[in-house]
């Protein structure tokens, strides 16, 4: 997963594909100094396929006990060196694995693909490094081993305590696992993060609540709380649930929001909250739209060169991207953003912020001046879509609920 899990009721809108700058006659662009950059490690292979679910994950055949570790850590230390001219002396700020299910993997392959990165990339001294994990007890017994090999953020896929609704989500735990996993983690990390999804269906909004209400209980550093949606080419797009009324999920939200604010939770992010210092650093990233590079089957890169902003896809099937990168092809695209393209992109995660941006922070991202923009502002402000104060840029409350409306403002017409 390249991007932050979960859209909390967002519609993300699919990027239209751009052309080499140079090949469009398109505006050139110029940057100074690229933004900060981290890692992104995709592990691409789940127990089973979550309905919901529409990453790049992949069940493990019945007939395979486990990931096929050996030669997927290689892959990834070749398609690392395979990248490293693109990032030559910039420091890696973190480190995310996603999934998937990460916590498949051993500690010991944790600890060798660590290694392995530290080897060859310049990581910040104390770089957040997270891994996700589920909270089935066969992983949740390997958290221990995470911690020595250098993780020092879980994030754990809860979903619900409810057994009917975890039945419902297609998940592999129960609610017993579920809190098991929670005490085990808050063993052995200072900060980790407990994964929540609301607007279940046939969920009440005391169910929701309840959820939470269990979930805070272990006095979670990091909260992040998901609305269910539909997405396109999963099984429940194809055998549609019946979901709560819109209303009933926009009560379930107010609920969560206002019982987050009492307990001393920070709303930061669309569907981020955590304790006053426990942001997640690498999502932070990449809603400040810095860089990032992704590796392993499926994952997405963003890159700043000197004159513009690169866009990767690694293949995403394992199978294929395992044969790719033996063949030293481990890219299935790449392109660079036209400079048109890069207000919408840049708009696309800072506005999920609730305390939005500043000026600078966009021309510094982006190389355009806020000008360009200026009318999108402007008629967004009028309708009560954003906030300006000075220089800070933020999405109102309206915003927030209508964020896809707010962010087609920015979008370039092709026709």
């Amino acid at each position: 997963m390249p991007a932050p899990k979960g859209q909390s009721g967002v519609r993300v809108i699919p990027l239209i594909p751009a052309q080499d700058l140079a090949a469009t006659g398109q505006r050139q662009i110029h940057f100074r100094n690229p933004p900060p950059l981290t890692l992104y490690v995709h592990v691409p292979w789940c127990v089973q396929k979550c309905p919901y679910c529409d990453f790049n994950s992949h069940a493990l055949p019945g007939s395979a006990p486990a990931i096929p570790e050996d030669d997927y850590l290689a892959a990834l230390t070749a398609d690392l060196e395979a990248a490293l001219p693109t990032i030559w002396g910039r420091r890696v700020d973190s480190i995310f694995l996603g999934g998937g299910t990460p916590s498949l993997l051993s500690g010991e392959a944790v600890e060798q693909l660590l290694t392995a990165l530290r080897s060859r990339l310049p990581l910040l001294p104390n770089a957040e490094i997270t891994l996700e994990a589920n909270p089935a007890s066969v992983e949740a017994g390997k958290f221990a081993a995470f911690r020595a090999a250098g993780v020092n953020r879980l994030s754990i896929g809860i979903q619900s305590f409810n057994p009917r609704h975890l039945k419902a989500l297609g998940r592999a735990h129960d609610a017993h696992e579920a809190r098991r996993a929670i005490e085990i983690a808050a063993r052995y990390f200072d900060n980790f993060n407990i994964d929540l999804i609301y607007g279940l269906p046939g969920q009440l909004p005391v169910e929701a609540l309840a959820d939470l209400d269990a979930a805070l209980a272990f006095a979670p550093p990091h909260l992040s709380c998901y609305q269910l949606t539909i997405e396109a080419n999963t099984a429940f797009a194809a055998q549609p649930p019946t979901l709560p009324e819109a209303d009933s999920c926009a009560d379930m939200q107010d609920a969560i929001e206002a019982r987050l604010a009492a307990a001393g939770y920070t709303h930061y992010e669309t569907s981020a909250f955590a304790r006053s210092g426990q942001q997640c650093r690498h999502n932070l990233n990449y809603w400040h739209f810095g860089d990032y590079l992704g590796i392993g089957a499926g994952a997405h890169s963003k890159l700043t060169l000197h004159d513009r902003v690169l866009r990767q896809m690694r293949w995403k099937r394992p199978e294929q991207y395992l044969a790719k990168v033996a063949a030293g092809t481990p890219l299935q695209q790449e392109f660079a953003v036209a400079a048109a393209d890069l207000p919408f992109e840049f708009m696309l995660n800072a506005l999920r912020l609730l305390q939005g941006f500043d000026a600078a922070l966009f021309e510094s991202r982006t190389s355009l001046p806020l000008l360009g923009i200026e009318t999108a502002l402007r008629q967004a402000e009028r309708d009560g879509l954003i906030e300006r104060q000075q220089q800070r840029i933020a999405p109102s409350d309206r915003g927030r609920r209508f964020l896809n409306q707010l962010l087609e403002r920015f979008l370039v017409d092709r026709h």
